[in-house]
Formats: structure tokens, sequence, C-alpha cells
């Protein structure tokens, strides 16, 4: 099947939403902190960054506060410095994290070339920073470093940003830019070039050598190109450059460490360089300001070429007019966050909606240029009109509540992604499809074939503008490669057996749809492992050892963290079978006993849903759970428990993301909970339907061009159980409905209640 032009991310189209200001409800700052102690796991909170970016951008200009460290957004709320501001950043990401490139950082006095986080060479260029007026928005960010009195605002544009900084009166000032700075490690290599007096031009290269994503384990090998201007003629400018050894470790303890500052400590200052490359370079420019003075920095970024980075800057940023730029993040922002309107709420509660909806449009990102390119997984730079090579799919993670939430509001997005994994998969050589994608890398995190379920999702939902044929594919044989057509064993045994098992449904759906009758017979009984791995004796999953008998039952049984399971312990992996919840409930003996276990699992639940052995909201492993009820005739049992979690694991504050935000998962699981819609099974079109937070929720199903109302009469805290329903006027009396309903548009009226009503969506499930 050809694939089909899509419709290309323009910065300068018109927006058409008159006075709508949804950015009014944006609160950036929700989830931005790294804390393990309030979150109660090691895992930290939310890490989304609170920096200024686009809907789906390639740039993120956003504070840095630490170098290192599990710190993968680049900032985190509690840290008192700023290092600089990076033009890219990672959102929400568990492991160890990557990019951060680019700092940029306003200074005064005598110049300094280390940040500064080894007291005992000195203070470095970072600086305190004023909580006070820090602010952030949507598309916007700043704050004042106290240090040197020094006010930085950011913004940003799809391709490019800018910063501006207004100073003191000062004889030294100084915008200087750490090269080499990377979160999580260092890029290897850097270029630097002055093209007139007002432009420079290069590029970082960063390597798994020098850390980065999961400290290098996640083979991350991509290059940051720039081409950035200075309001500011440059006159007395250079660079500092050290000299690394080639035997020196460059990953993440080792440039934390006093050893390695203090080899940056020793940088030659080279003034007046035109021209350089090196293993750790910085380039700064001096100046005299006035009192107020207003100075910027405008920089275009691109993952394929220099000439890429001046041809998105040029499109893009023209001229040093940093409030049309923030006008412009604003309207884009405007017009996205409106494919989904609510009514009703309090204001705390919306800025929960918008911001977890704002968090869900960062990835996966652009990576193309504003011409066409982007690099491929074949080391090439390639150019195309009819898809956006997209980036940062973390897919154990988004293939259950983010890639169906933008299937019905940006399925565009969809496709690109479908595309781009194929592509990669073909280019690189590698001939399946990557589970935790990162600039063409491979990294292997996490388990399972997610993209198969991404693909079975769209394919049935009817977003087909790929290479339907291509990624068929290289789907059948990322479950060739990574499957239960293996016997799995040892101590990820029921996680990966699970997850395979569901993976394999999703494939056979496919093969349905495509009429591949040999495959849907292998992959649907592939699909059934999952019963291999029941022990009827303890009555639950257990984990195998490599001769197929179990592995010993620990003293805690099936709430033992990492036995058998990833991230988790079986008892809440256990409940992930969610294309055969019958199967299921006949391996646990019967509907009253599985009706009964679920409701243990959420009773014993503490109520501040931090990371805890029974439903951890936290990680994604039980992220299906809730809506099980509704497939086990106790619907009023998810309208109370989806209601539960969105007012006690979400909320207006640094917190207010209970765990790692996971590029978008956690947010785009609020924002369809909030909605009373949720599919509990992707690949199958069926959506649960629950009480939703707010009292009308109506969203704009981008293929089809209607929108489908959801109204909640009576709603209201108490008032959390459905009395009864009806769909575009007609007594409705199912607890779920379908996809083409919602394309369709139309309205479903919800009569809300303050006590269950036990029949309403009961035996509805066929």
């Amino acid at each position: 099947m050809n694939k089909i032009v899509a419709a290309s991310c323009c910065f300068l189209f018109q927006v058409s939403i008159g006075n709508s200001q949804l950015i009014k409800y944006v609160n950036p700052f929700i989830g931005a902190s790294t804390s393990k102690s309030k979150a109660g796991d090691a895992a930290g909170l939310g890490k989304t960054f609170p920096g200024a970016a686009t809907p789906f951008g390639m740039v993120q200009v956003s504070p840095n506060t630490i170098t290192g460290g599990d710190n993968g957004n680049g900032y985190s709320y509690e840290h008192e410095y700023i290092e600089g501001f990076a033009f890219t950043q990672m959102s929400g990401v568990g492991w160890y994290g990557d990019l951060g490139n680019f700092l940029v950082t306003p200074t005064t006095g005598a110049l300094q070339v280390v940040a500064g986080r080894n007291s005992e060479l000195g203070k470095g260029y970072r600086s305190h920073y004023s909580k006070k007026d820090e602010v952030a928005t949507a598309g916007y960010y700043a704050a004042t470093l106290t240090d040197y009195k020094i006010r930085t605002e950011a913004t940003a544009a799809p391709h490019s940003g800018i910063l501006r900084f207004t100073f003191p009166s000062n004889k030294q000032s100084r915008i200087q830019i750490d090269l080499a700075r990377r979160v999580g490690g260092t890029s290897n290599s850097q270029y630097v070039k002055v093209i007139d007096k007002n432009t420079i031009e290069g590029w970082m290269k960063c390597t798994p050598e020098g850390g980065g994503w999961g400290n290098g384990a996640g083979n991350p090998n991509y290059t940051v190109y720039f081409y950035a201007q200075f309001s500011k003629p440059l006159k007395d400018y250079g660079v500092w450059s050290a000299d690394i050894p080639d035997s020196q470790v460059r990953k993440r303890k080792e440039i934390e460490s006093l050893a390695y500052d203090s080899l940056i400590a020793k940088a030659k200052i080279i003034k007046g360089c035109n021209e350089i490359e090196g293993k750790h370079l910085g380039f700064y420019s001096e100046f005299e300001t006035k009192q107020g003075e207003q100075v910027c920095i405008k920089s275009g970024i691109s993952f394929s070429s220099i000439e890429g980075a001046k041809e998105n800057l040029e499109k893009e940023i023209p001229s040093f007019d940093f409030n049309k730029v923030k006008s412009k993040a604003e309207d884009l922002w405007n017009e996205e966050l409106a494919r989904i309107e609510i009514k009703g709420g309090t204001e705390d509660q919306k800025k929960v909606f918008y911001t977890a909806l704002y968090h869900t449009m960062i990835d996966p990102r652009n990576i193309t240029d504003v011409n066409g390119d982007y690099p491929g997984g074949d080391g090439k730079i390639h150019r195309t009109n009819q898809f956006q090579k997209r980036s940062i799919f973390s897919g154990w993670d988004v293939f259950r509540s983010q890639f169906p939430l933008q299937t019905i509001i940006n399925p565009t997005v969809v496709s690109d992604m479908i595309s781009s994994l194929t592509d990669l998969a073909e280019e690189s050589g590698k001939d399946y499809l990557e589970r935790w994608e990162l600039l063409n890398a491979y990294t292997g995190c996490m388990l399972g074939n997610p993209a198969v379920v991404v693909f079975a999702d769209a394919y049935n939902k009817g977003i087909r503008n790929y290479d339907v044929a291509k990624a068929y594919k290289y789907a059948r044989s990322s479950c060739e490669k990574f499957g239960n057509g293996k016997f799995q064993a040892g101590r990820r045994s029921i996680s990966q057996t699970l997850e395979y098992s569901f993976n394999e449904w999703c494939m056979a759906q496919l093969a349905d749809s495509l009429h591949l009758p040999d495959d849907v017979n292998l992959f649907s009984k592939r699909a059934l492992t999952y019963k291999s791995y029941f022990d009827t004796t303890h009555k639950w999953f257990r984990p195998r050892e490599k001769d197929g008998s179990w592995m010993p039952w620990p003293q805690k049984g099936r709430l033992t963290r990492d036995y058998g399971s990833v991230e988790s312990n079986p008892y809440q992996q256990g409940w992930f079978v969610p294309h055969d919840i019958e199967g299921l409930t006949q391996l646990m003996g019967g509907l009253k006993k599985t009706q009964d276990d679920l409701n243990a699992f959420f009773e014993q639940t503490p109520k501040s849903f931090i990371w805890n052995d029974f439903y951890n909201h936290a990680n994604e492993p039980v992220h299906l759970v809730p809506f099980m009820f509704n497939r086990l005739n106790m619907p009023w049992k998810t309208q109370y428990w989806v209601r539960v979690v969105c007012e006690n694991a979400y909320d207006n504050s640094v917190e207010g993301i209970r765990g790692n935000e996971d590029v978008g998962q956690m947010s785009a699981w609020y924002v369809l909970a909030a909605s009373g819609l949720h599919q509990a099974c992707p690949g199958n079109n069926r959506y649960e339907i629950f009480t939703p937070i707010f009292d009308e929720i109506n969203i704009k199903a981008a293929a089809s061009g209607k929108t489908f109302t959801i109204i909640a009469k009576n709603n209201s805290k108490e008032n959390k159980y459905i009395q009864s329903a009806l769909l575009n006027g007609k007594p409705y009396n199912k607890c779920y409905i379908y996809h083409q309903t919602i394309l369709d548009g139309g309205k479903l009226e919800l009569t809300l209640g303050p006590k269950p009503n036990e029949h309403w969506g009961i035996n509805s499930n066929n």
C-alpha cells in the first residue's frame, strides 16, 4: 500500500480558535520533580520539564538544574541552582536521560567554564534562582538568576528557540554556551564556527561512550546541529577547550566527579577563535550592558545538518521579536488543546486536565526539518513529504493510553510514528520494530512488542496512511524474534509471557483484517500461552525455570517484587490479560472469586497512591485494571475506582503526577479517565464507559471532523455512579462504546447518583 501524503506541521499557519485561551489552565510545573522521597521509590516523581515547547516540536528550551544523576528531564523543582537553558529535553523518562544539548547561560564577571557542582573548584557558571518569580506556561518560561541579577525568558518554535536576557549594568556581561553539556553524560565531540558578527554554527556528537540514555546502555548515537544568532554583535568572543585524554571514561558518574571537572577547569581560553573542533568546547560572547538592557540569542536546531538548522531558524524566527515567537507558540497550544473542551470541575481540576493534555503533546516529537530532511536509521539523511519522522517512542508505556488517545485527536501523529518505526526497521537492517526508540537508537528498553499493539490498534481504527505491507512484515518479524514462539524462563518470565501473549493477540487481529488465515491461527494460539504460567496450587501466575519447572515460591508470594515480573510483582502483572479476561476469570476459579480478588487489590492500595504493592498507579502494568470491573459485571466499581484514582493520584502541584510521566502515558491515562472513556484492550475498538470528572466533555475526532460529547448530569463528588444513559437521545444500557461511535459524533448523556445502579451496564459485554 502506498503512503499517503500527511499534512505537514507548518509553524506559520493561521489559528482559527477565536478567543479560546486554554493555555491559562496549563501548569508545566506539574510533575517537574525527581524527588525519590516524595515518590516513595527510587523511580522518583513525574520528571517533566517546565520549559518552553510547541506541540510535538523538535525544540524544548528549558532550564537545567543539574548535570547527571537519574534526572532525565534536566530539571527538578527542589534544586537550588540553574546551570543554563538547553534547547533539547526529554519528558518524564524513568531511565538515565539524554539530550539537554546546547546549554546557554547568561553570566557576569569573570568567565567560569565548569558548572559548579564540585565546590572545591569554585562557584562555576551556575546560579541560584528565585522561586518567587519563576514562571512556566505553555510555550514560555522565565526565571531570575539571582547570582547575576539576570532575568531570563525562553520561548520556542517547532524547530528553533529564543532566549531573552535582561541584564544589570555591568562592564563584563556575557552569554556562554556549554557545547559539551548533555543530560546524563557529555557529548563526545563538538564543532563551532563564527559565521559573521552575529552568527555561529556547529554541532555536538553524542554517542554511548558519552553516557546519556541509560548511561550509554540505550545505545544513543545522534548529532545535534545548531545555527545561532546573537542580537548584540560578537566583538569580544572566544571558546574554551578542555584537553580530555583518550583514556578518560566519559559516562555519567565520571563526568559528575571532581576529577573530571578538574580537567574542564584547566580548559584553554582562546579569545577571538573563529573555528574549532574539540572534545569539550564552550563558546562565549562578552559585552557591556546598561541596566535593564535586553539581549537575545536564537537558534535553529536540526538532527540532520547545519544547513537544516539554518533553514529552520530562518523560516520560524527571522527576527529577534521574542514576544511574536511567544504569541505564536501560545496560538499553537491553544489550537491543540481545543481538541478536547471541558465544562464544569474546579479550577484545579481544569489545570490538571489541560496540563495532562499538554504533556501528551510533547512526544513523539517531529525531528523532520522544515525542508523534509530527517536522520535515517542507516546513518544517512533522507527527505520526504509523505510523513513527519517522529522520535522518542516509549512503547511499553505509551501503547496503553497515549497512543489510543492520539488515535482520536491526532491520528496523523500515530500514522507518522508507524512510518517512522517501519522505516527505521528497514534502514537499520534490524528488521523488527523497536520497543523504545530514541533518535533511531535500538535501546531494547523494557519488554514486549508495543509497536505491534500501536499498529494493530491504528489499523483497526482505519488509520492506514503508511506502508501497510512493510509494517506488517516488521510486526510479524518482531513477534518471531521476541515472543511466545520461544519459551520464556527466569526472573522476567511472567511479564514477558503475558505481554507477548497480548502482542500476539494483536498480531492475530491484524492478520484477520488482512485475510491471512495461517497467521490468525498461529498467533491466536500463542496469545493463550499466558495460561501455562498460572500455578493452580498457589492460584496465581508463577515464573518458570529454563527446564520448565516452577521457580521457588517466595515468602511474600505474589507480592514479591521482580519475582517473574518487571518493575512490578506478580499480583500487579498478573491482571494483564486484556485480550482474554474471560479466560483469566476461568483460571481464577470463576466470576465471584475474580471479583473478590480484584476488590481486595484496590482496597489494600494506600490513599496516597505512591509506590506500593497493590494498585500501583505510578507504574504502567496496572493501568488496565480499574476498567476490568466493566468486564466482570461490576461497572459501578469501575465508576468508583476511576474517580478515586483521578482525585488522589493527580493534583495541581509539583508532585501532581505520582510516578514517572513516561513520555505522555501517565497524563494520557488521566485525560481519558477524566473524560469517562478508556480502552482496556488496544487492538479492540471498544472503549469502557464510566463516570467522568467533568460535567461536559467535547472530543473533536480529527479523522472525521465531528465532535463527540459526553454529558454528566447531577455530577458531584458524591454522585459518582451512573444511574442511566442516553446515546443520541435513546436509552443506552451498555458500559462501552466503539471507536466508530466517537468518529460519527453525537452525544452520550449520563445521569449520575450517589449509590450504584447495579443493573445498568450488566450483561452487556457481547
